[in-house]
């Protein structure tokens, strides 16, 4: 059986995701543990938590100061550092190979009735748990970005994972002010399986001189009313992340996911979206 009783949060991985993660804990009021690599990764980790405080702050957005919020939050380079949490979320690299080295490292050190979830967006919670002595307690949680802002926390539930587990992954979402939908261990999910070829067909368009890549965006935001065009929305995601889940997708589900042209040579040219400056556009 799974724990009932969550107090204290592990998240590995102190990127994006993890310290969005670990910051919606601590919001929360859970106590959280963050573990990277290496202290840099972590301290940089610390400095995205404290900017994006201080903005909801700003905006009257948080219950608390964000000092008290932040006053939750530990950081370490140690994953034996998790071995008291009640529940742990990976948000590593989406590898495969990387995932499943954490998650063998986990079952070393958590008592087997603590949840281990994966933030992964792409990749199979089965393949992820198939070497474990206890693949029941495996599940995706998978968060959209930005954390603290989307609402939305896709709950994946793999072949192996117990009810109880689905039920604890549902639940610690919506203590942490998220609505969750469900799917099954398929690639690419429900949002993925459907955002990518989305993404995939704008980037298409543009190539192929449908349309110049303002009026793309435009005619997809103001005709079907979704908030971001899809070559806005994949400079927000990063391209690179955006040719990784392509190129998965492409793997297992066949030649309709093909990753468009100009979305590799883009990746290849350095050029990632928001994150690098330039992408589809141009950032400050």
């Amino acid at each position: 059986m799974v724990r009932e009783s969550i107090d204290r949060i592990g998240v590995v991985g102190a990127g994006t995701m993890g310290s969005g993660i670990a910051q919606v804990a601590a919001t929360a009021g859970y106590d959280v543990v963050v573990r990277d690599i290496d202290t840099e990764l972590v301290e940089r980790g610390f400095d995205s938590i404290d900017n994006s405080l201080e903005r909801l702050a700003g905006r009257d957005g948080l219950a608390e100061s964000p000092a008290t919020i932040r006053e939750r939050i530990e950081g370490t380079t140690a994953l034996e550092a998790l071995a008291d949490c009640d529940l742990v979320v990976e948000a590593a690299l989406e590898e495969l190979p990387v995932k499943r080295d954490i998650f063998e490292e986990l079952e070393t050190v958590c008592d087997p009735s603590v949840v281990l979830a994966t933030n992964t967006s792409t990749l199979s919670i089965t393949s992820i748990a198939s070497d474990l002595a206890h693949p029941e307690r495996v599940i995706g949680l998978h968060f959209m970005n930005p954390v603290p802002i989307m609402e939305g926390v896709e709950v994946v539930v793999g072949e192996k994972t117990s009810e109880s587990t689905r039920e604890l992954a549902h639940g610690i979402a919506e203590d942490l002010g998220k609505t969750t939908w469900e799917s099954d261990d398929k690639p690419g999910f429900v949002t993925n399986r459907i955002l990518m070829p989305w993404i995939n067909e704008g980037i298409r368009a543009y190539d192929e001189g449908v349309a110049t890549k303002d009026d793309i965006d435009a005619g997809m935001e103001l005709g079907t009313n979704v908030p971001m065009g899809p070559l806005a929305l994949a400079d927000h995601i990063g391209l690179d992340i955006c040719l990784h889940a392509t190129e998965t997708l492409h793997e297992e589900l066949g030649e309709r996911y093909r990753p468009a042209y100009l979305l590799k040579r883009k990746v290849e040219a350095g050029d990632l979206g928001k994150k690098t400056g330039s992408g589809f556009y141009e950032y400050e």
